[in-house]
């Protein structure tokens, strides 16, 4: 999995190998490790790409799936 921007800054880490069955699991394991970054991941604006495709909602994860988690973005 890879987190970007204050993400990867919150976390202090920006890729890591994490085995869950769903961006869900996922995503609540992050929580328990670190409640800091949980609290960031389900914040406004956060999405999720799977595989490099934006997706919503959670979605199964299988072998060798990437999900990146990506802050909000801003800009014009």
């Amino acid at each position: 999995m890879l987190l970007f921007g204050r993400l990867s800054d919150l976390a202090g880490w920006r890729e890591r190998e994490i085995d869950a069955a769903s961006i869900a699991a996922l995503r609540a394991r992050l929580s328990e490790e670190d409640a800091r970054l949980g609290e960031a991941l389900g914040g406004p604006g956060v999405q999720v790409a799977l595989d490099q495709a934006i997706v919503r909602g959670d979605r199964p994860l299988g072998p060798g799936a990437e999900v990146a988690f990506l802050p909000p973005m801003s800009g014009g």
